[in-house]
Order: C-alpha cells, then sequence, then structure tokens
C-alpha cells in the first residue's frame, strides 16, 4: 500500500529525483488521495514537475481537476505548462472543456498551446469545435494545421471535406497523412476519390493511411 505521508514528504525534499519519483508513485494512488499532492507539486520550482502534475490531473480526475486545469490553460505564465493543461483538458472527456480550449485556440500567443488545443478539441469530439478548427487550418504552423486536419475527421466534420481536400498536395508528408487518416471518417462524394489519389502518394506512410481510410469507408 502506498504511504501518502511518506509521498508528501518526498515531494518537499530539496532533490529533485526524490520529488519525481513521488510523483511517480501516485500512478498507484487512487484519484481524490492523489488531487491533493498533485496540487502541491504544481507550485514546485522545477518545471519537469510541475508538469508531471498537470498531466496528473488529466489521467486523475476529481471535480477539482476541471476548474484548477482550465485556470492553468487561462493564466500560467509558462507556454508549457498552458500546453499541457490544453492537453489534460483532453484527457479528462469533459465537455465543459469545449470552450476554454476553443479561446485557447484563438487567443494563445504560443503555437504550442494552441497545437495542443486543437488536438483535446478533437478528442473531445464535439461539433462546437467546427469554426475554430477550420480556422486553424489556415494556421503557419503545419503541425497546428496537422492537428486541425486530424480533429476534423476525429468530431466527423463531413462538411469540411472541400477545405481539407485543398491539403491533398501540400509539400508536408504529415499533412498527407493526416488528410489521409482524417478523410476515412468523413463520408463524402470526393472522399474515395482523394484517397485513391493519397493511396499513390510518395510517401509510404501516407499510401498506407490512405489504404487504411479506403478499407474503413468500404465497411
Amino acid at each position: 500500500m502506498v504511504d501518502l505521508a511518506q509521498l508528501e514528504r518526498q515531494l518537499e525534499s530539496p532533490n529533485l529525483k526524490d520529488r519525481l519519483l513521488a510523483l511517480v508513485a501516485l500512478r498507484d494512488v487512487e484519484p481524490a488521495a492523489a488531487f491533493p499532492l498533485l496540487k502541491k507539486a504544481l507550485a514546485d520550482e522545477s518545471l519537469q514537475i510541475r508538469s508531471m502534475a498537470v498531466f496528473g490531473l488529466g489521467v486523475k480526475p476529481t471535480p477539482e481537476c476541471f476548474p484548477l486545469l482550465v485556470h492553468l490553460l487561462q493564466n500560467d505564465p509558462d507556454y508549457g505548462i498552458r500546453a499541457d493543461a490544453a492537453g489534460a483538458l483532453g484527457y479528462l472527456r469533459d465537455p465543459r472543456a469545449v470552450e476554454p480550449l476553443i479561446h485557447a485556440l484563438y487567443e494563445d500567443t504560443d503555437w504550442l498551446v494552441r497545437f495542443s488545443a486543437a488536438v483535446s478539441l478533437g478528442n473531445l469530439g464535439d461539433p462546437r469545435a467546427y469554426d475554430v478548427l477550420v480556422q486553424a487550418l489556415d494556421a503557419p504552423e503545419p503541425v497546428i494545421q496537422q492537428a486541425a486536419i486530424a480533429a476534423l475527421g476525429e468530431i466527423g466534420a463531413v462538411a469540411a471535406v472541400e477545405r481539407l481536400l485543398t491539403f491533398v498536395q501540400s509539400e508536408d508528408w504529415l499533412v498527407r497523412q493526416r488528410l489521409a487518416e482524417a478523410l476515412g471518417h468523413l463520408p463524402h462524394p470526393k472522399t474515395r476519390a482523394a484517397l485513391q489519389y493519397l493511396a499513390k502518394d510518395s510517401h509510404p506512410q501516407v499510401r498506407a493511411a490512405a489504404a487504411y481510410s479506403l478499407s474503413r469507408l468500404g465497411n
């Protein structure tokens, strides 16, 4: 049985390794008991510890986790922690997270936060994210385009197919791969022809993704 008092003492150790091991040990602790220690770790001087604690809030959900993660997403000065919070909100699978994630994708100044918000909106699968994800297709960063394409597939955004097909000849093979994967979720009169085109792509992972999506649509 895990000794919570011992873990709390470890989290106060000046030795970073001790504090990291304490957080790792929380994997075996039920969420309600882990929450106070995760919250305590959020104030740590080490960014690595704080990041692990934010992740823990996403995978060990309690009623207190959602508002705390939203606060971190909207207010933490470190973009890495904001990105972690966006990712953790996707793990929670709480539909209330859609609005703060939409705001982050629209408004955050750092690409990593916007990327993480787009991925989480895909995880949540909520059609309310449609408009902001379509807008994110115009982002200058290919990674955000990739995340938006994938998320539009996950929310079943058939209405976005015409817009998505503008990426079929993207220079970035990862963009083409995400497109091939997304189209497998989006039955549309033009989907199959686009996937047949991508099945002949120069990159093997794009070809594989297109073949899988074609078989998915066939089923």
